[in-house]
């Protein structure tokens, strides 16, 4: 099912998966790519730590290719990762690293070709005398991320999908990209979003008092 769910994911984008279902989790903006390559799939790998990255070396070493590492640090500033971690990342092929805390070493990582993202940026490093606790649901961005969770970003952010339910989504946001795709042809045209949206009919219902929703009208 991984191999579908990252072909259809390679063709949406975050912001239609979230036009798509009330039940996609989208982390917090204030975890920013800080390498070269925002974009990334892959189901959660999970560590919980703080202030002491001994976990993410645990974490890294059991993750396999293609997984993303996702780790709970509480939203601390100590950095839990760096250049080394990605190096090992990137020679074990994971599709990605996130990391609520620190992330440090840019003068590699902000040219590296790993999807890095992080709440913070610090030169400081955390201790490792503290095991991290993995494999549990744990809370990265402001979202609950479960172990296999599927783990999707792109340059407008980080979103998390139930692996039941990831195809169903990932395939209605496909649909909602075409529709798309032959709006953006109607405004080269010279249409305006009045010509392409029901938008008359939505206002006017709206000061009725009445349930309205704003749609194409192709």
């Amino acid at each position: 099912m991984m191999d579908e769910i990252r072909r259809l994911a390679a063709e949406v984008d975050t912001t239609a998966l979230c036009d798509v279902g009330d039940d996609v989790r989208v982390m917090s903006p204030a975890l920013r790519c800080r390498s070269a390559n925002p974009v990334m799939c892959g189901p959660a790998v999970t560590v919980r730590c703080r202030d002491d990255f001994f976990g993410v070396i645990q974490a890294i070493e059991v993750a396999s290719a293609g997984d993303v590492l996702v780790v709970d640090g509480g939203g601390r500033e100590t950095a839990l990762a760096g250049e080394l971690f990605a190096r090992v990342a990137l020679g074990k092929g994971l599709a990605g690293i996130v990391v609520d805390g620190g992330y440090r070493d840019l003068r590699f990582v902000a040219g590296c070709g790993l999807p890095v993202y992080s709440r913070h940026v610090t030169p400081k490093a955390g201790t490792t005398t503290k095991p991290g606790i993995l494999g549990a649901t744990v809370s990265c961005g402001g979202v609950p991320v479960h172990p296999g969770d599927v783990v999707i970003a792109d340059h407008d952010g980080i979103v998390v999908l139930d692996p039941a339910v990831a195809v169903a989504r990932l395939t209605a946001a496909a649909q909602v990209m075409a529709t798309e795709a032959k709006v953006a042809e109607r405004l080269a045209a010279g249409a305006t979003l009045a010509d392409v949206l029901n938008t008359a009919e939505h206002a006017d219902r709206l000061t009725r008092g009445e349930p309205s929703r704003l749609r194409f009208t192709l």
